[in-house]
């Protein structure tokens, strides 16, 4: 199961800089799993990539590594940054840790609102 975790809370940018969120745990060793999520205004929830330590990342349909890179260096911190921003990367950024790569049971998360201005 998915659990809290806490994360950057409010990112303002402009056109073409990158944003870099970060999210950390304080669950046990065995949450070593991460996955970030993208909701747009309007529009429901997605995955953009799901992470784990010493693993290949893997990036859902429509998010690409160039785009999203993700770090996940330790069992407790990973981040997750937003390259070349444009206005229609604006939306709030979730995070979620896991133990199993089992999607079920998603408890709550923290999210982060980010705005990109032109």
């Amino acid at each position: 199961a998915k659990r809290i975790a806490a994360e950057t809370p409010l990112l303002w940018k402009s056109e073409g800089q990158s944003a870099t969120m970060t999210c950390n745990h304080t669950k046990d060793h065995g949450y070593l799993q991460m996955y970030w999520y993208q909701q747009l205004p309007g529009q429901k929830i997605k995955q953009i990539v799901f992470t784990a330590p010493k693993s290949q990342h893997t990036y859902e349909s429509g998010f690409s590594e160039e785009k999203f890179p993700a770090t996940k260096s330790s069992y407790e911190t990973g981040s997750l940054t937003v390259e070349k921003l444009v206005p229609g990367d604006s939306g709030v950024y979730f995070c979620a840790v896991s133990k199993h790569s089992d999607a079920g049971g998603l408890k709550s998360c923290t999210n982060t609102q980010t705005t990109v201005s032109q």
